[in-house]
């Protein structure tokens, strides 16, 4: 089981017993246990000094290269500290990560030092787990909420499309009897989003425990009581931003937080704190109200979803530079006023209501729609608004607001009553960790600089300490970062054709083994196309089947190349000879219509600053720091990481401050160092 792993028993432990202990002890029981473990310097570097910010409580950033193990790094001192500690990571795979493989043998390897096993528990989303609340509801006749709102009285009736989502949910309608957890990772094999949102309940329509006929069996409920009875909470990044947007009532009350991947952060709590108003929004909430209002009122909402479907349709894609455009500002006045109205109808739900779920779902939606429309009329200057149209075919238009910027909402609600660790192979830009700092809402005014060396305690800053650990790759050593400085600027979308030569000889060179990162879905389906049509080497094309499947191919088929765009700069870790090159296209800087990166950037050009130089530069060095960081992935590994943008080499204002953000490869512009390197790689 996933969702409630909890290791063992909670067992009476004082903070004395667990002070006996030292996280150097507990990181040595748990690389002892490990067949082949080795002491890593960096690692040990790493945890003494979490141990030490916990004591001192002084926030602490660190920066781990790939390789360091910094999951034990910071799980070891974690189990000195009295009470829950918080680990956050940034996707569901890395929690899954932990809690399947690192924390039960971690627990397994310091029993015997601790004197007791350690407990640990997986928090998500409420929204990841069944609600027996929707899914007594959800063979019924599809009521008014439902997502797909012309489904057949019976599951069982279903026919086509609709009999699919029948037996899904069937199916997990079996699945309830048997799980203990309601964990949606555990259903095997799983069903699609459509069917899930049946029988799940998001935050904002559960009417809580009090309320709901089914308190007493939440699965969600469940979750948050093995989370506080836990040595270890894991849960993601998108949950920790809700929890610090919901004045941390999710998350259980902790002394510390680990941020693992934390340059992702600031972007989570972005999405968290982003929101939309859509047509197809505004008409379900006409339709989840119209049980509960007069005719008029729910029609009231029809008439602002027309509006807003008429304001849309002839306003371009892109940033609002100049407030709301009146036709899209009238349907914005209708929708506030609507559901406004329509809230006041329905009312407070009370303990004996008859159907308290249906009804909380009815005001969560009509008081979302509410909120956005009144942040969206307020035409704030700490908001950035922006019509989205969908180019999948699918018709889809948005008026969208998010946040101009998330560091006071950080500095805020991130560090108060607990000490915080933020790490990441990727926190120094530049060699300095001040620029994320201030994007995580840390002061800076006394930027404090990254430490490199293992006997250099963390660097004293205005109430947070800095350290990197470096890496136990040798990188000069192991790799190559070239440069294709003879190409010229980048200019049109796609791959120019001087670069797309340029990959065919790295390419043959090595005999396939290449990951290639591209900037846009075009550049990359051109360069598959190139090899496709002059070379017999197996091209797999991100898109053409689904990315797991894809990744295996290319692990397994050695001659293979997979190309790809932004999903693959972070998410690939393909260690050995089947990874031996890696190119990256173009500098991975925000395009110009990227609505908030483009808004911050205008907002520092406004104060007399370089936007360019303080919002794109970093977006991109942390984009590249990743990509990059797909080469070396062990000890053994060896290879070429070639760029062909010639502007890492040329631009002598960001150029140099990009290649501080890498790792220290082995640098070369020269085209025949690289090719050379690459037959010498064929050979093995």
């Amino acid at each position: 089981m996933v969702s409630s792993v909890v290791a063992g028993t909670v067992s009476d432990v004082t903070a004395a017993t667990r002070k006996k202990a030292t996280a150097s002890q507990l990181l040595a029981a748990a690389v002892g246990a490990v067949p082949g473990g080795a002491s890593r310097p960096g690692q040990e570097q790493m945890a003494t000094a979490i141990e030490r910010a916990v004591k001192e409580r002084e926030h602490l950033l660190v920066q781990a290269g790939t390789g360091t193990g910094k999951s034990l790094a910071y799980l070891t001192p974690s189990l000195l500290v009295d009470g829950p500690v918080v680990v956050s990571t940034a996707t569901l795979a890395l929690q899954n990560q932990l809690v399947e493989h690192d924390l039960p043998r971690l627990a397994d390897a310091v029993e015997p030092v601790l004197g007791r096993r350690p407990t640990f528990a997986v928090l998500k989303g409420r929204h990841h787990y069944l609600c027996v609340a929707k899914l007594e509801h959800a063979d019924e006749e599809a009521p008014t909420d439902t997502l797909f709102d012309d489904a057949p009285p019976r599951a069982t009736q279903w026919l086509g499309e609709a009999g699919r989502l029948g037996k899904q949910i069937l199916r997990v309608q079996e699945w309830a009897e048997k799980t203990k957890t309601g964990d949606r990772d555990e259903l095997d094999p799983g069903v699609d989003e459509t069917a899930w949102r049946q029988v799940s309940m998001p935050a904002r329509d559960c009417p809580g425990v009090a309320k709901c006929p089914y308190g007493a069996e939440c699965f969600a409920e469940a979750s948050r009581v093995r989370a506080r009875e836990a040595d270890i909470v894991v849960t993601n990044h998108s949950l920790l931003a809700v929890d610090m947007l919901a004045d941390r009532n999710i998350v259980p009350p902790h002394k510390l937080l680990i941020v693992d991947e934390a340059h992702e952060l600031a972007d989570r709590v972005s999405s968290a704190a982003q929101a939309e108003l859509t047509p197809e929004g505004v008409e379900r909430a006409s339709k989840r109200a119209r049980p509960l209002v007069s005719p008029a009122a729910a029609e009231a909402l029809a008439e602002a979803a027309d509006s807003l479907t008429v304001g849309l349709s002839d306003i371009p894609a892109g940033r609002l530079t100049t407030g709301l455009p009146p036709l899209i500002h009238q349907a914005v006045m209708l929708i506030e006023s609507a559901t406004r109205s329509a809230l006041d109808a329905i009312g407070d739900i009370k303990n004996d209501d008859p159907d308290p779920v249906r009804k909380q779902q009815a005001k969560a939606t009509l008081d979302e729609l509410s909120k956005t429309s009144q942040r969206l009329l307020e035409d704030s200057d700490f908001d950035v608004a922006w019509v989205e149209k969908s180019d999948l075919g699918n018709g889809r238009r948005a008026l969208v607001v998010a946040p101009l910027s998330v560091a006071g909402t950080l500095a805020s609600s991130l560090y108060d009553e607990r000490t915080v660790v933020a790490t990441s192979a990727t926190l120094t830009l530049g060699g300095r960790f001040d620029t994320v700092a201030r994007s995580l809402g840390l002061p800076t005014a006394a930027p404090v600089p990254a430490a490199r060396s293992a006997e250099a305690p963390p660097i004293s800053g205005d109430g947070w300490s800095s350290l990197d650990v470096g890496s136990p790759f040798d990188y000069p050593r192991q790799g190559i970062l070239y440069v294709a400085s003879h190409l010229p600027r980048p200019a049109a979308s796609g791959l120019p054709d001087a670069a797309g030569e340029e990959l065919l000889k790295l390419v043959e060179a090595l005999g396939g083994r290449t990951l290639g990162l591209f900037s846009s879905r075009k550049a990359a389906t051109q360069a598959a196309e190139l090899l496709r049509a002059r070379t017999d080497l197996p091209v797999l094309l991100q898109g053409e089947e689904n990315l797991p499947i894809l990744v295996r191919k290319f692990r397994e088929q050695k001659e293979s190349c997979l190309f790809g765009v932004m999903s693959l700069w972070q998410g690939v870790d393909v260690p050995g000879d089947a990874c031996q090159l890696v190119v990256i296209d173009r500098l991975p800087f925000p395009r110009p219509d990227e609505p908030l990166a483009a808004a911050r950037a205008a907002a520092v050009d406004a104060t007399g600053g370089s936007g360019f130089s303080a919002v794109s530069v970093p977006i991109a060095a942390i984009r590249l720091a990743q990509g990059v960081g797909r080469l070396i992935r062990s000890t053994g590994d060896k290879g070429v990481v070639a760029v062909l943008d010639s502007r890492l080499e040329t631009a002598r204002g960001y150029g140099p401050f990009l290649r501080k953000s890498l790792p220290p490869f082995w640098y070369t512009t020269r085209p025949e160092v690289a090719i050379g390197a690459l037959q010498r790689l064929s050979k093995n």
